[in-house]
């Protein structure tokens, strides 16, 4: 079962990049939450939420 949070390493490995730009995305999404009046962990992301803000994410998506 994969946890409901994601670190700045998994961010990195799955967008590919640097570990340094993760936690700006992490940084950036995490506000993006709070302004919706969530809770947020510094360093961390919710699992999906990242997927769903990425469009990794399989579920109910269609084929252009």
């Amino acid at each position: 079962m994969d946890a409901i949070m994601m670190t700045a390493s998994e961010v990195a490995k799955t967008m590919g990049v640097s570990k340094a730009y993760a936690y700006k995305v992490i940084q950036k999404l995490n506000q993006e939450l709070q302004a919706k009046g969530y809770i947020t962990v510094a360093g961390k992301v919710n699992r999906k939420y990242f997927m769903r803000k990425l469009d990794y994410q399989d579920e109910g998506r269609k084929e252009e």
